[in-house]
Protein backbone atom coordinates (compact mmCIF):
# COMPACT_ATOMS: atom_id res chain seq x y z
CA UNK A 1 0.00 0.00 0.00
CA UNK A 2 1.06 3.54 -0.78
CA UNK A 3 -0.54 6.78 1.22
CA UNK A 4 0.41 10.08 0.11
CA UNK A 5 0.02 12.47 2.83
CA UNK A 6 -0.25 16.18 2.42
CA UNK A 7 -3.36 15.53 0.01
CA UNK A 8 -0.58 15.93 -1.95
CA UNK A 9 -1.56 15.15 -6.09
CA UNK A 10 0.25 11.49 -6.67
CA UNK A 11 2.46 11.83 -9.87
CA UNK A 12 1.34 10.21 -12.78
CA UNK A 13 4.23 7.62 -12.72
CA UNK A 14 2.96 6.35 -9.52
CA UNK A 15 -0.36 6.20 -10.19
CA UNK A 16 0.18 4.16 -13.86
CA UNK A 17 2.71 1.31 -11.33
CA UNK A 18 0.47 1.38 -8.99
CA UNK A 19 -2.50 0.27 -11.08
CA UNK A 20 -0.18 -2.13 -13.48
CA UNK A 21 0.84 -3.83 -10.11
CA UNK A 22 -2.44 -4.19 -8.12
CA UNK A 23 -1.04 -1.72 -5.02
CA UNK A 24 -3.04 0.10 -3.54
CA UNK A 25 -2.54 4.03 -3.70
CA UNK A 26 -4.54 6.42 -1.39
CA UNK A 27 -4.06 9.79 0.29
CA UNK A 28 -4.41 11.75 3.72
CA UNK A 29 -4.75 15.18 4.23
CA UNK A 30 -2.79 14.82 7.50
CA UNK A 31 1.04 16.07 7.80
CA UNK A 32 3.77 13.06 7.48
CA UNK A 33 5.39 12.56 10.78
CA UNK A 34 1.57 13.13 12.38
CA UNK A 35 0.26 10.35 10.28
CA UNK A 36 2.97 8.15 10.75
CA UNK A 37 2.38 8.39 14.75
CA UNK A 38 -1.37 7.16 13.81
CA UNK A 39 -0.43 4.55 11.65
CA UNK A 40 2.37 2.78 14.22
CA UNK A 41 -0.48 3.62 17.32
CA UNK A 42 -3.20 1.80 15.07
CA UNK A 43 -1.02 -1.35 13.59
CA UNK A 44 0.35 -1.48 17.37
CA UNK A 45 -2.90 -2.57 18.56
CA UNK A 46 -3.86 -4.29 16.34
CA UNK A 47 -1.04 -6.52 16.00
CA UNK A 48 -0.56 -6.32 20.04
CA UNK A 49 -1.05 -10.15 21.88
CA UNK A 50 -4.67 -10.97 22.93
CA UNK A 51 -6.04 -13.51 24.97
CA UNK A 52 -9.86 -13.79 26.48
CA UNK A 53 -9.78 -14.59 30.24
CA UNK A 54 -12.96 -16.40 32.35
CA UNK A 55 -13.37 -13.37 34.71
CA UNK A 56 -14.72 -9.82 36.14
CA UNK A 57 -12.67 -7.29 35.80
CA UNK A 58 -13.22 -4.31 38.56
CA UNK A 59 -11.59 -1.03 39.15
CA UNK A 60 -11.17 -0.04 42.64
CA UNK A 61 -9.80 2.55 43.58
CA UNK A 62 -7.71 3.23 40.52
CA UNK A 63 -6.63 -0.63 40.34
CA UNK A 64 -7.34 -2.94 38.15
CA UNK A 65 -8.82 -6.23 40.17
CA UNK A 66 -9.31 -8.90 37.67
CA UNK A 67 -11.73 -11.68 39.75
CA UNK A 68 -11.00 -15.33 38.20
CA UNK A 69 -12.47 -18.76 39.85
CA UNK A 70 -14.68 -21.35 38.93
CA UNK A 71 -18.26 -21.19 37.44
CA UNK A 72 -20.52 -20.03 39.91
CA UNK A 73 -18.28 -18.97 42.85
CA UNK A 74 -19.46 -15.93 42.83
CA UNK A 75 -17.28 -12.92 40.58
CA UNK A 76 -20.42 -10.84 39.41
CA UNK A 77 -21.93 -11.08 42.42
CA UNK A 78 -18.73 -9.55 44.23
CA UNK A 79 -18.42 -7.42 41.46
CA UNK A 80 -21.73 -5.58 42.02
CA UNK A 81 -21.56 -5.17 45.59
CA UNK A 82 -17.96 -3.19 44.76
CA UNK A 83 -20.34 -1.18 41.86
CA UNK A 84 -22.59 -0.31 44.64
CA UNK A 85 -19.74 0.86 46.85
CA UNK A 86 -19.09 3.20 43.97
CA UNK A 87 -16.14 1.29 42.10
CA UNK A 88 -16.71 0.45 38.45
CA UNK A 89 -17.03 -2.43 36.37
CA UNK A 90 -14.96 -3.04 33.28
CA UNK A 91 -16.11 -6.36 32.08
CA UNK A 92 -18.05 -9.22 33.75
CA UNK A 93 -18.01 -13.22 32.73
CA UNK A 94 -15.15 -12.42 29.60
CA UNK A 95 -12.14 -10.09 29.68
CA UNK A 96 -10.72 -9.20 26.73
CA UNK A 97 -7.09 -9.04 27.84
CA UNK A 98 -4.08 -7.41 25.35
CA UNK A 99 -0.40 -6.57 25.92
CA UNK A 100 0.04 -3.06 25.04
CA UNK A 101 3.67 -2.88 25.88
CA UNK A 102 6.38 -5.27 27.14
CA UNK A 103 4.82 -5.07 30.73
CA UNK A 104 1.11 -3.81 30.40
CA UNK A 105 -2.29 -5.26 29.97
CA UNK A 106 -4.90 -3.83 29.53
CA UNK A 107 -8.96 -5.17 29.80
CA UNK A 108 -11.72 -4.74 28.11
CA UNK A 109 -14.78 -6.36 28.02
CA UNK A 110 -16.75 -8.93 25.25
CA UNK A 111 -18.35 -5.67 22.65
CA UNK A 112 -21.17 -7.55 22.40
CA UNK A 113 -21.71 -8.23 26.12
CA UNK A 114 -20.73 -4.68 26.49
CA UNK A 115 -21.69 -3.94 30.82
CA UNK A 116 -24.34 -6.68 31.32
CA UNK A 117 -24.02 -9.13 33.90
CA UNK A 118 -25.69 -12.56 34.75
CA UNK A 119 -26.99 -13.32 38.06
CA UNK A 120 -27.86 -16.14 39.47
CA UNK A 121 -31.40 -16.04 40.16
CA UNK A 122 -32.14 -12.78 38.57
CA UNK A 123 -31.15 -13.31 35.30
CA UNK A 124 -29.25 -10.42 32.88
CA UNK A 125 -28.99 -6.97 34.08
CA UNK A 126 -27.76 -3.81 32.42
CA UNK A 127 -25.21 -1.59 34.79
CA UNK A 128 -25.21 0.81 32.90
CA UNK A 129 -28.77 1.48 33.10
CA UNK A 130 -29.02 1.20 37.01
CA UNK A 131 -26.26 2.89 38.49
CA UNK A 132 -25.37 5.40 35.64
CA UNK A 133 -22.49 6.16 33.52
CA UNK A 134 -20.18 6.85 36.10
CA UNK A 135 -20.53 3.13 37.04
CA UNK A 136 -19.10 1.48 33.94
CA UNK A 137 -15.64 1.77 32.05
CA UNK A 138 -14.85 0.92 28.29
CA UNK A 139 -10.87 -0.38 29.57
CA UNK A 140 -8.62 -0.85 32.57
CA UNK A 141 -5.22 -1.79 33.07
CA UNK A 142 -4.86 -5.08 34.64
CA UNK A 143 -2.73 -4.91 37.97
CA UNK A 144 -3.74 -7.47 40.56
CA UNK A 145 -5.47 -11.45 40.06
CA UNK A 146 -7.80 -12.19 42.56
CA UNK A 147 -8.24 -15.51 42.52
CA UNK A 148 -11.09 -16.99 44.41
CA UNK A 149 -11.42 -20.51 46.00
CA UNK A 150 -13.98 -22.58 48.31
CA UNK A 151 -12.51 -23.01 51.55
CA UNK A 152 -10.49 -26.22 52.64
CA UNK A 153 -9.25 -25.89 55.93
CA UNK A 154 -5.85 -28.21 54.86
CA UNK A 155 -4.87 -26.06 52.19
CA UNK A 156 -2.07 -23.90 52.74
CA UNK A 157 -3.35 -20.36 52.94
CA UNK A 158 -0.93 -17.47 52.75
CA UNK A 159 -1.01 -15.99 56.52
CA UNK A 160 1.99 -13.03 56.61
CA UNK A 161 2.55 -11.81 52.31
CA UNK A 162 6.30 -12.35 52.65
CA UNK A 163 6.01 -14.32 49.45
CA UNK A 164 4.40 -12.42 46.63
CA UNK A 165 2.41 -15.39 44.55
CA UNK A 166 2.53 -13.94 41.03
CA UNK A 167 0.78 -14.99 38.05
CA UNK A 168 1.69 -14.84 34.33
CA UNK A 169 -0.74 -13.10 31.37
CA UNK A 170 0.44 -13.07 27.93
CA UNK A 171 4.26 -13.29 29.69
CA UNK A 172 3.18 -10.38 31.44
CA UNK A 173 3.50 -11.32 35.69
CA UNK A 174 1.18 -9.69 37.67
CA UNK A 175 0.66 -10.33 41.72
CA UNK A 176 -1.95 -12.97 42.58
CA UNK A 177 -3.92 -13.40 45.64
CA UNK A 178 -5.80 -16.22 46.61
CA UNK A 179 -8.57 -15.38 48.62
CA UNK A 180 -10.94 -18.64 50.17
CA UNK A 181 -14.41 -18.06 50.82
CA UNK A 182 -16.75 -19.03 52.85
CA UNK A 183 -20.42 -18.39 54.32
CA UNK A 184 -20.60 -14.42 55.61
CA UNK A 185 -17.14 -13.38 54.73
CA UNK A 186 -17.01 -9.81 53.82
CA UNK A 187 -15.28 -10.42 50.36
CA UNK A 188 -16.20 -6.70 48.97
CA UNK A 189 -14.04 -5.01 51.77
CA UNK A 190 -11.57 -7.78 51.67
CA UNK A 191 -10.88 -6.44 47.84
CA UNK A 192 -11.03 -2.98 48.83
CA UNK A 193 -7.98 -4.05 50.92
CA UNK A 194 -6.24 -5.92 47.75
CA UNK A 195 -5.98 -2.86 45.70
CA UNK A 196 -5.51 -0.59 48.31
CA UNK A 197 -2.45 -2.51 49.92
CA UNK A 198 -1.32 -2.53 46.03
CA UNK A 199 -1.14 0.56 45.81
CA UNK A 200 0.96 1.07 48.89
CA UNK A 201 3.48 -1.55 47.55
CA UNK A 202 3.81 0.36 44.64
CA UNK A 203 4.90 3.23 46.27
CA UNK A 204 7.01 1.12 48.08
CA UNK A 205 5.54 0.42 51.81
CA UNK A 206 4.88 -3.02 52.59
CA UNK A 207 3.14 -4.15 55.63
CA UNK A 208 4.31 -7.46 55.63
CA UNK A 209 7.99 -6.65 55.53
CA UNK A 210 7.29 -3.96 57.74
CA UNK A 211 5.65 -6.42 60.46
CA UNK A 212 8.53 -9.16 60.06
CA UNK A 213 11.33 -5.95 60.63
CA UNK A 214 9.63 -5.23 63.45
CA UNK A 215 9.54 -8.52 64.88
CA UNK A 216 12.87 -9.38 64.00
CA UNK A 217 13.97 -6.15 66.35
CA UNK A 218 12.03 -7.19 69.13
CA UNK A 219 13.63 -10.90 69.37
CA UNK A 220 17.15 -9.23 68.66
CA UNK A 221 16.41 -7.19 71.38
CA UNK A 222 14.61 -9.59 74.22
CA UNK A 223 17.70 -11.75 73.54
CA UNK A 224 20.55 -8.75 73.95
CA UNK A 225 18.12 -8.04 77.33
CA UNK A 226 17.86 -11.81 78.71
CA UNK A 227 21.71 -11.90 78.01
CA UNK A 228 22.50 -8.87 79.67
CA UNK A 229 20.19 -9.94 83.31
CA UNK A 230 21.82 -13.43 83.01
CA UNK A 231 25.19 -12.18 83.64
CA UNK A 232 24.45 -9.00 85.66
CA UNK A 233 25.18 -10.84 89.00
CA UNK A 234 25.96 -6.75 90.74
Amino acid sequence: MLIVSRELEAPKILVEHAKKHGVPLLRTPMLTTPFIHEVTLFLSELFAPTDVVHGTLVDVFGVGLMFTGPSGIGKSEIALDLVERGHRLVADDSVRVTRTAEDILVGRGNEHLQHFMEIRGIGVINVQDLFGIRAIRVQKRVEVEVNLRQWESASDWERAGLEERMTSVLGVEIPQVEVPLFPGKNITVISEVIAMNHMLKVYGINAAQRFNRILVDQMESDRKTRHYLRFDTE
